[in-house]
């Protein structure tokens, strides 16, 4: 007799199958599931009715706001979203930051579509010729009329602290770790220094000295930006953490690579760009994203020193007696939450993307 042949597995419905091996695949994992359902509800539904059901959406003033007690007061964003995007900027120019805004997308966009070719020059272009064409369009110059940096605020002014940073911190990171893993001791010694120097200190602490004291040590008659001050502290501070992680990826890539180099004949900045730092990179690309998200989120720190980044134009909004409201205050704070959630998640989702293609690349 042949063996007893055992009738066919049913196949239950996909989201079915799903939740069964996933959400409810032993008693455990039931009541966690159910734990998190009942969490979920009780903090999304009325998060909800107070972010859309009973929010005010249109009006003037506080008066809007006042009837809606249990619901986010959206005229208050909604009125103040000039500013929330551009400061103080002169608004006879905003066409400028506009266009900065928008040449600075088409760029990102070419980068990230991996279909588009020419990546290699444009991403030249916007490392070299984007920056100046920025700055000019945004400081004034070439028969633009001149706009004082004091004027600059809001998401304009994230985005230029962030944007600098990540794109000065890289490099400066770079030629850091590679200094500390140096053979010449005065070149490893100040790779050092300047690490833990930088590293020792918090980031509101270095931009108060850049704000305050830099000043003092410059010769009598000479000023220094209090913005670009701002930006090199910032960009300072970021590539002694980066020098970190590009160390760590140094670290992890194999001796046998830096023999393979070795043995055709390619010297040392040679086989550094060529061999070693695509391979370093690769290895710590979500820890590089992730210090370029913490210096997203660190740029709210230039509100102590006197500009109205994205935080400090709320906190203005917050202290002005004519949206004096019970909920005026919570509802900037959630706006500005979502706005920072949107841009750190689209780059650690992207960072992701670009981690999971280089993998495959591997396999094949």
């Amino acid at each position: 007799m042949g063996a007893i042949r055992k009738p066919p597995r049913r196949q239950l419905p996909g989201p079915v199958q799903w939740m069964r091996e996933n959400l409810f695949s032993s008693l455990f994992n039931s009541i966690l599931t159910v734990v998190a359902i009942v969490l979920i509800y009780q903090t999304v539904v009325p998060f909800v009715g107070w972010a859309i059901v009973n929010a005010a959406w249109s009006g003037q003033g506080r008066e809007a706001c006042l009837p809606y007690a249990d619901g986010a007061c959206w005229p208050f964003i909604i009125e103040r979203s000039g500013q929330i995007v551009y400061g103080f900027y002169e608004q006879a120019e905003r066409w400028r930051v506009d266009v900065v805004f928008m040449l600075l997308g088409i760029g990102l966009a070419w980068l990230m579509m991996p279909r588009l070719p020419a990546k290699g020059a444009v991403g030249v272009v916007m490392l070299t010729v984007f920056p100046v064409a920025a700055f000019v369009l945004l400081v004034g110059g070439m028969g633009l009329p001149p706009v004082p940096v004091e004027r600059w605020g809001g998401l304009m002014i994230t985005l230029v602290v962030a944007v600098t940073g990540i794109v000065a911190s890289l490099p400066l990171g770079i030629l850091l770790a590679l200094g500390r893993r140096s053979e010449l001791p005065v070149v490893r010694g100040l790779s050092i220094a300047f690490i833990e120097l930088w590293r020792g200190v918090p980031l509101i602490t270095v931009l108060f000295m850049a704000a305050n004291m830099l000043p003092l040590f410059m010769p009598d008659g000479m000023t220094i930006n209090k913005l670009l001050s701002a930006l090199i502290a910032v960009a300072l501070f970021s590539s002694a953490y980066m020098a970190e992680v590009v160390r760590g990826g140094l670290q992890a890539v194999g001796k046998g690579q830096y023999e393979a180099a070795a043995a055709l004949g390619l010297g040392y900045w040679r086989s550094m760009l060529f061999v070693i730092l695509p391979q370093a990179l690769r290895l710590c690309l979500p820890n590089i994203v992730g210090n370029f998200i913490g210096l997203m989120k660190d740029t709210s720190l230039v509100s102590i020193i006197g500009f109205l980044d994205l935080l400090g134009i709320i906190q203005s909004g917050n202290a002005d007696a004519d949206w004096a409201t019970p909920n005026t205050a919570m509802t900037g704070y959630v706006f500005l939450g979502a706005v920072f959630w949107v841009i750190c998640y689209s780059m650690s989702r992207y960072a992701r993307a670009l981690e999971t293609k280089l993998q495959g690349g591997d396999a094949r």
